[in-house]
């Protein structure tokens, strides 16, 4: 009797993007239905996140033998961040400049109420202060991922430094982070559950009726990122991570397909961790350091979006920018993308930041507002896979470092 094949992870997930999207044209609002299987599985991501990353940055960190170590990953993943953030905004200024999105677009459509409020943030001082946790338990409880991040770097380095007698300390979050990924593992099989529940509804309630008036826009913002993803990411992995692009994409892929269904960096972070060790083999001493970071700083969608968002803007109100403006966009969009924090929709705060910073009017985003979710689903998978990449080249970047430390 012939074995029954069995569909791999990948397939599923691919079948049951391509239904969602089928069911929500069809169906329109009557899929609703289907929401709470989406949010479900949405908690029990929420529900791995924080506990995953305390417990495999701790390792991670404490993994590194010692704090120059520590020093020269961080080094390189800061550099490689800051460096793809500003070619991505780069990119995005460019098909803004190119594409012209907001050329002809009727501003009399814009509705003033989606225009989210401004909140003050007490600068760049306030902003790095409020990383330190001044209680690290209520930074676990209220889910704050860059204190966590904080906190668990601090553990782990004063493991490090403290050595031998802090081996109990270091087993009892090594322990942790196995029985994490093993959760990790039985959420991934439903992956294409959640997919499912999390795209059909968006696609039926919205449906083509508010696309088509800034359709351009969508597809500009689509296509700058898919030439980030195919353009500068493949060479940074065939460069970087010498590794062939189409075996890092496709073993990154279920990862991106959640991020585009969920709109949410963090709460694809156990995903992405679980395909970059599994899949592209990155250690864990490297994916529980860089990919944590990354899903809360590294933001080239969300950077690039910006770009486009603000020429879009000056466009559909005829302002013709000057060149200190658009220099302000590449600094805001590259500097300030530890704001958006990984959540979705975060992506409209640092816009208006940014927009107020040019001068450029506010109104914008009443337009933009409307097919923000859409959008947010492209610059998420392009954020993700960034962090992706990251992870592949200080992990090979590492790997030569211990190779040329062995041979001397």
């Amino acid at each position: 009797m012939a074995k029954t094949r069995k569909i791999g992870l990948l397939t599923q997930i691919m079948i049951a993007f391509a239904a969602a999207i089928i069911a929500g044209m069809i169906f329109g609002t009557g899929i609703s239905f289907v929401q709470p299987f989406g949010d479900l599985f949405l908690r029990l991501i929420q529900f791995i996140i924080i506990p995953l990353v305390l417990s495999t940055l701790v390792v991670g960190v404490a993994s590194t033998g010692n704090l120059k170590t520590l020093g020269r990953i961080g080094g390189k993943t800061i550099v490689y961040y800051m460096a793809t953030t500003f070619v991505a905004v780069s990119i995005g200024l460019i098909a803004g400049i190119l594409f012209t999105p907001g050329a002809g677009v009727d501003t009399s459509i814009a509705n003033s109420g989606n225009i989210p409020e401004t909140t003050e943030t007490g600068g760049v001082i306030s902003i790095l202060l409020n990383i330190i946790p001044t209680n690290p338990v209520a930074a676990l409880t209220n889910g704050n991922i860059l204190q966590i991040i904080f906190f668990a770097m601090f553990l782990g380095m004063g493991i490090t430094m403290v050595g031998e007698k802090a081996d109990p300390v270091y087993r009892f979050f090594d322990g942790f982070a196995e029985v994490m990924y093993k959760i990790t593992w039985v959420v991934m099989r439903l992956v294409p559950i959640g997919i499912f529940g999390l795209l059909a509804p968006i696609i039926g309630e919205y449906g083509l009726s508010v696309l088509l008036p800034l359709i351009k826009l969508i597809s500009v913002v689509a296509i700058a990122c898919i030439i980030h993803v195919a353009l500068t990411y493949s060479i940074s992995v065939k460069m970087l991570g010498k590794m062939n692009p189409l075996t890092f994409f496709k073993g990154i892929s279920p990862a991106s397909l959640l991020a585009f269904s969920t709109q949410s960096s963090s709460g694809t972070l156990p995903v992405t961790i679980k395909c970059s060790e599994d899949n592209i083999g990155v250690s864990k001493k490297v994916s529980s350091f860089v990919l944590p970071l990354g899903a809360t700083i590294n933001m080239d969608g969300t950077s690039l979006y910006i770009g486009v968002a603000a020429l879009f803007a000056a466009q559909a109100y005829g302002i013709d920018l000057t060149f200190g403006q658009i220099m302000m966009i590449v600094l805001i969009a590259t500097l300030g993308s530890i704001g958006t924090a990984g959540v979705p929709g975060a992506g409209l705060i640092m816009l208006t930041l940014a927009l107020t910073t040019t001068g450029l009017p506010l109104e914008a985003i009443a337009l933009i507002a409307g097919v923000d979710r859409f959008m947010d689903m492209f610059r998420t998978a392009t954020n993700i896979t960034g962090d992706a990449t990251a992870a592949l080249y200080v992990n090979n970047s590492e790997h030569n470092d211990d190779k040329n430390l062995d041979s001397a």
